[in-house]
């Protein structure tokens, strides 16, 4: 995810203790569902495509698939996310844009990602369309239109330009601090 300021820093820092706390602060039953973490994020009223989105980074995390993350699923999502090997990071962004679980990332599905994560942060720099055809051009070895998990790795290290684009596109620091720090209120 690139360089964090020190307040991401301070966050790696803090003993579980904390963070089991806020947690159940957050989540008094020991889990958090997808339409809590929309509400402590308030998310309220996104589009369709960053709804999705937010939905499958959720699922993407909740490991055992109950449709509720657990404190433990929980720490893991924000250690993966601030701390995380590089190999670790692009697995979990393959599993999160291979929508339909298939093993096989298509054009689509990335789009419909990177729509989202516009949708998101505010930040309509280059055209979703635009960011998929060059990651096809330069990754998809079999020009077959979809990219495996090997194929989808190897390219991304392979192109540190596309590296760096996706870190910067799936940098969800801003996400966490949220979740670390609580939603500031609306003045």
């Amino acid at each position: 995810m690139g360089a964090h300021g020190s307040n991401m820093d301070e966050v790696l820092a803090e003993d579980m203790h904390h963070w089991y706390n806020k947690f159940m602060r957050e989540s008094p039953s020991g889990l958090i569902t997808l339409f809590e973490l929309k509400t402590m994020l308030q998310m309220q009223g996104m589009t369709e495509e960053a709804s999705g989105y937010v939905d499958q980074v959720f699922y993407t995390f909740d490991m055992d698939g109950v449709r509720q993350m657990y404190f433990v699923e929980y720490i893991a999502a924000v250690s993966l996310l601030l701390k995380g090997e590089i190999n670790q990071k692009l697995k979990w962004y393959f599993k999160l844009f291979d929508q339909d679980g298939n093993g096989k990332i298509d054009r689509d599905e990335m789009e419909t990602i990177f729509k989202a994560i516009q949708d998101i942060t505010r930040s309509y720099d280059i055209p979703p369309d635009d960011i998929v055809s060059l990651i096809y051009e330069r990754i998809d070895v079999n020009n077959e239109g979809e990219l495996t998990l090997e194929e989808f790795i190897t390219g991304a290290k392979e192109h540190p330009d596309i590296m760096e684009m996706l870190t910067k596109m799936m940098d969800l620091t801003h996400v966490l601090e949220i979740i670390v720090n609580g939603q500031k209120k609306k003045e």
